[in-house]
């Protein structure tokens, strides 16, 4: 085995590199299917690289990547916009899958360490081969690091093994083969059953249930007019769909496509009771959404409008609470939204239900990331009880809203019954 020096020329264990070979493997990598369909995953490991490269690696931080590569604006909350996080994350286990390939073996190693955003490079299995190297040269050697070292390793003379001996390793060599391939043929005839996710687990009730899903959607009602709001004539809907309950619609679809179940999507204004008493249906909307208001009405929580102001209410706490629209300056820039998220078998139609409703369009969004992002319905679930699955379930939304856009859902309360 041979050790040049020029190698360890190349690369050295401060994490420099030839900066050639290692561009030429940034082309590898960019020109594979694992960073050539997406947008981001190529941008965040070529910069970083260059940036390496140049002598920037110093720079590379969060909020300057951010800028830099993905063109976000000098003051944006890295909290509220995490994309250089989750795409770290995502090249990290790319780079892993190209690697793990043994197609790939022999070629320069770009790693994004975990913990930041500077890249390292190294040769492949070079600590291997130097320690292999160390070992098959004797201690009292001198060695010319001008030259490749030659190691030449002696192996003790090999005994013969008896013939009984052999004869009896390869009959139980023939049954081990034969019992493993008996086993791994029963083994790929039974099909051990998946672990639901919580994702699965919540949507359960919908999408087990016969026939299709109706998707009901509320219709806009003009937000800053509060003399229209009146509850007793089904709150003044004018016609249309608003593009949050758009939005949520869209999320709300997506737990249905791995099983390729039909649904139906109609207004709130145009559903009889009878059809809503034919198959489950999804909710969509709140105070534009008479069917929303009337099902929810005696659950723990629930929507309410005064004279000044609409807002979510705890029926079931001792004292009184709720939850009500804030504004950065009064009623011109909206700061917080609220909404609720909840699963339920409704008694009065005889289905299972969820419904997605914000006091406004920006908490309707907000709750439809908590029923289509694993991560927002893991934060709300660990509030509820362990057999949460086998109950109602119910729960208070807030989003902070910036620019007229909802950010990431906070689980406030929930309920399970």
């Amino acid at each position: 085995m041979l050790l040049s020096h020029q190698s360890e020329k190349e690369l050295n264990g401060s994490g420099y590199a030839n900066p050639v070979a290692v561009r030429e493997q940034l082309k590898r990598l960019l020109a594979h299917p694992l960073f050539t369909n997406s947008k981001r995953y190529p941008v965040l490991l070529a910069y970083t690289v260059e940036q390496t490269l140049l002598g920037n690696s110093g720079d590379l931080k969060e909020r300057t990547i951010g800028i830099e590569a993905f063109g976000r604006e000098p003051s944006y909350d890295v909290n509220l916009d995490p994309v250089v996080r989750t795409t770290a994350a995502e090249v990290r286990k790319r780079l892993i899958q190209y690697y793990y390939n043994p197609d790939h073996t022999g070629e320069l190693v770009i790693e994004l360490p975990v913990g930041c955003y500077v890249p390292t490079f190294r040769a492949p299995n070079v600590a291997q081969m130097s320690a292999l190297v160390e070992s098959a040269v004797p201690e009292s050697a001198s060695i010319d690091s001008s030259e490749p070292v030659a190691a030449t390793v002696q192996h003790p003379p090999a005994q013969r093994p008896r013939p009984g001996l052999v004869l009896r390793q390869q009959i139980f060599i023939v049954i081990g083969l034969v019992m493993a391939l008996f086993v791994g043929f029963a083994v790929g005839r039974v099909a051990f059953p998946k672990a639901s996710s919580n994702m699965e687990r919540f949507w359960q009730p919908i999408t087990s249930a016969p026939g299709r899903i109706t998707y009901c959607l509320g219709e806009p009602v003009d937000a800053t007019d509060r003399a229209r709001l009146n509850l007793s004539q089904g709150m003044g809907l004018n016609g249309g769909m608003d593009v949050s309950d758009v939005i949520t619609l869209a999320r709300s679809i997506v737990p249905l496509a791995p099983r390729h179940d039909a649904f139906r999507v109609v207004s709130a204004s145009q559903t009889p009771f009878a059809e809503l008493r034919e198959s489950p249906f999804v909710l969509i909307g709140a105070f534009d959404n008479i069917w929303t208001m009337r099902i929810t009405q005696d659950l723990p929580f629930g929507f309410e409008v005064d004279e000044k102001d609409r807002k979510i209410v705890d029926r079931k706490s001792p004292h009184p609470r709720f939850w009500t629209l804030q504004w950065e300056v009064p009623y011109t820039k909206l700061a917080k939204d609220y909404a609720i998220v909840a699963r339920i078998h409704d008694n009065v139609t005889g289905q299972p239900v969820i419904i997605l409703g914000g006091i406004l369009g920006e908490g309707t969004e907000a709750a439809s990331e908590v029923v289509s992002n694993p991560a927002y319905m893991d934060a709300m679930l660990k509030k509820a009880p362990k057999n949460w699955a086998q109950l109602n379930l119910e729960a208070v939304i807030e989003t902070n809203v910036i620019d007229g856009k909802p950010g990431p859902p906070n689980i406030l309360a929930v309920e399970a019954w």
